[in-house]
């Protein structure tokens, strides 16, 4: 730890290592500095002049931003000088700064509306006719008001630095300075909206939010992004049962304000006119809509006349529905239809990893881990396009840390812009890993994230690999959806219970696999939940009941006898687990009229066929979870409140068929979601949509800085 240095803020005797910037030194004591221009995280700018302060023995006064503390510093951050300084730079501000606060987006959340507030900037002794520009919209998701900006340059600085996009620079010089895309009249980037949440004023605006609400008139709920497996978590603003924006400004979650482009606009498909919102049963080879006691009887009493005939079931289960939804529908499958045919689309080889890890503990890396650990490498994965917050952390590390990262891939990816990228096509990985083997081992501590290509022995080999480096070593296996890995951990697998028991060692016996249901042309029923397996097989039975229960009339919809209307993760509590083990809380924001969640529908269905399988509430069933599942019974409080959680699975052998041509990757980019990415409206009108994986990442954001401030941004190979 640095040497501990003492200094005096507004008469208060304080202590921090030498080194740390005055602003930050008073925000942990408590006291406020303001500031535009600073932001945590990214580069100095000491452009906006808010954070001036007076410090004793010192001929004027000082930015905070950039100075940092000294041995007997005294210093006043409310003085009279400072007051009428900060006071005289709002009025400088406001000189051409419309005051259209009324209509401006930013309004009850403008940083410098609340400084105006705070320092009386009332009156100005400008008499000039204010300048005036047309506001420019950049992408669907992004707008610019170039009269609101005030140059803080913080949109440049989080594109370039945090994302490593650079799709912000800076135009002109002096007065006529301004904010400008990188293509033009439009943006060509992550259209992941950070530039528009860090903005402090009203300059860049949403395109899902503009001129809809105020931030008071909305109910703000924290859930998690229901799109890929990085489990990030998102505030809703909701009003009048619907969704309006989302964002994590309070930096809650496991993601800190971190959304890509999913995240923070992809929910319009909750609202998309197609949801389903009455269940429809087939009649004279029509689906047609009935009531739910209509339908959930006809569901039971073909469940119980197939029982009663010692009948085949089949189960699939999905990536998107809750930890208590999964542990509920295989305890339904296996209870009640006495079933072992239960299975989901396996994006990632958990149980060969566990299997692989027994009896090492601590072996698993935490999404906190990416941010602190000293090297890492990813392995047959496109990070920033398939895991955008395990990028950003990286990312974020590699800035402020200095962390090596290395990547093995076959094809460009953005870790290549500042790491070593090495181009390896699948099944030649492990012969880049030993030519990388001596800087790796001398590493100290590395975390190895591997895709989908890496599964079953080959698995087992990479961890063979990292025990020969002879350092800590700790593995992501990659997976694709919200709620991947918590349907592995729940035992949504014909052969693994929760927890990754052995069926066996419940007397039972393994059943069919997700592709051998699909074409088994002898199933009687097939129940499918929140998946659509059809849309890349064909279903081999002409004479299978087909239950489904989704959003959306899909490809395996249609091929449904009933449909059940369900609810959308972010119209459901409960939790899930993301790829790397942090349980999260969902929490209920709007509803769709119509639609239930499924955990609600296995408690009905199995209320009509009085099968005693308790409560199908969320708390009672996480409660289940906790006492029965290994590596679950996590810290209640902790989740509750809306924290992450940390899973700690068995270290033991895993007794399974392994099986890895069912493990497959879904392949999306930051602009496509499997079936729910079809029914954003948002996700795909933008320009990049739907992207690819492996594309030349372009060219690598330089910022060029002079006189304190960024003056130009060029790019280069």
């Amino acid at each position: 730890m640095a040497d501990l240095v003492n200094f005096t803020i507004d008469g208060r005797q304080l202590q921090a290592p030498a080194g740390t910037l005055l602003i930050n030194a008073a925000k942990e004591a408590g006291i406020a500095i303001p500031s535009f221009c600073y932001y945590d995280g990214l580069s100095l700018q000491a452009a906006c002049r808010m954070c001036l302060v007076e410090i004793e023995k010192t001929p004027k006064l000082q930015v905070a931003c950039t100075m940092p503390v000294a041995e007997g510093m005294v210093v006043h951050t409310d003085s009279e000088q400072v007051r009428g300084a900060r006071k005289g730079m709002l009025e400088f501000l406001l000189t051409n700064h419309p005051l259209d606060c009324p209509v401006c987006d930013k309004g009850g959340e403008c940083e410098l509306q609340d400084m105006v507030f705070r320092y009386g900037a009332a009156e100005s002794r400008y008499l000039e006719a204010k300048l005036h520009v047309d506001e420019k919209q950049w992408s669907p998701v992004v707008f610019y008001d170039a009269p609101r900006c005030i140059l803080c340059y913080r949109c440049v600085r989080i594109c370039a630095e945090g994302l490593g996009v650079g799709a912000l620079g800076i135009g002109n010089r002096g007065a006529a300075a301004e904010i400008v895309p990188n293509r033009g009249d439009h943006l060509e980037c992550d259209e992941c909206g950070a530039c528009i949440d860090i903005c402090p004023v009203g300059a860049l605006t949403s395109g899902t939010y503009r001129y809809k609400t105020r931030p008071w008139e909305m109910e703000h709920i924290g859930t998690i992004c229901t799109h890929c497996s990085n489990g990030c978590k998102t505030t809703m603003g909701v009003r009048n049962g619907s969704i309006i924006r989302c964002n994590n400004r309070d930096r809650s979650g496991v993601n800190g304000e971190f959304l890509c482009i999913k995240g923070r606009y992809a929910f319009d498909f909750n609202s998309n006119p197609e949801r389903l919102t009455a269940p429809l049963v087939r009649n004279n080879g029509e689906l047609k809509p009935v009531s739910w006691a209509i339908a959930l009887a006809t569901v039971a009493k073909k469940f119980s006349e197939t029982k009663a005939r010692n009948g085949r079931f089949g189960v699939i289960g999905s990536n998107h529905t809750t930890n208590e939804e999964n542990y509920f529908l295989q305890k339904f499958a296996r209870q009640v239809l006495k079933t072992s045919n239960i299975d989901h689309h396996r994006t990632g080889d958990m149980a060969s990893l566990l299997d692989a890890l027994h009896g090492k503990t601590g072996a698993l890396a935490t999404t906190a881990d990416l941010y602190t650990t000293k090297a890492a490498i990813v392995i047959h994965a496109d990070l920033a396009q398939e895991q955008p917050l395990l990028a950003f952390q990286l990312r974020a590390n590699w800035r402020h840390h200095k962390a090596h990262i290395y990547a093995i891939t076959p094809g460009p990816v953005r870790e290549d812009n500042y790491g070593t990228g090495v181009r390896a096509e699948v099944g030649s990985e492990f012969d880049e890993l030993e030519k990388l083997r001596e800087r790796l081992a001398g590493e100290g501590e590395l975390v190895i994230l591997f895709g989908a290509a890496i599964k079953s022995d080959r698995i087992r080999q990479l961890v063979t690999f990292g025990d020969s480096l002879g350092i800590s070593v700790k593995y992501v296996c990659l997976l694709d959806y919200s709620n991947s890995r918590g349907a592995s951990d729940m035992g949504l697998l014909p052969d693994l219970m929760p927890g990754y028991s052995n069926v066996r060692d419940a007397g039972l016996e393994p059943g069919l696999n997700l592709d051998q249901m699909v074409t088994a042309a002898d199933l009687d029923v097939l129940w499918v939940v929140g998946a659509n397996p059809l849309a890349r097989n064909t279903f081999a039975s002409d004479r299978a009941f087909v239950v489904v229960q989704d959003l959306f009339l899909t490809e395996t919809t249609r091929r449904a006898d009933v449909v059940l209307p369900a609810a959308s993760a972010y119209e459901k509590n409960g939790t899930v687990t993301n790829v790397c083990g942090d349980v999260q809380k969902l929490s209920r924001g709007p509803k769709t009229m119509g639609a239930k969640p499924d955990l609600e529908i296995f408690g009905l269905l199995a209320k009509e066929l009085q099968a005693g399988l308790g409560p199908a509430r969320p708390e009672a069933v996480f409660e289940e979870i906790r006492r029965s599942v290994r590596g679950y019974n996590l810290p209640f409080g902790v989740v509750e409140t809306g924290g992450g959680a940390a899973t700690a699975p068995l270290n033991g052998r895993v007794e399974f068929q392994a099986q890895p041509e069912l493990i497959r990757s879904a392949g999306n980019t930051l602009f496509t979601s499997g079936t729910l990415g079809r029914y954003s409206t948002m996700l795909n009108s933008v320009l990049e949509a739907p992207g690819t994986l492996y594309h030349d990442p372009g060219l690598e954001p330089i910022i060029e800085k002079g006189s304190g401030q960024i003056e130009v941004l060029k790019h280069q190979k």
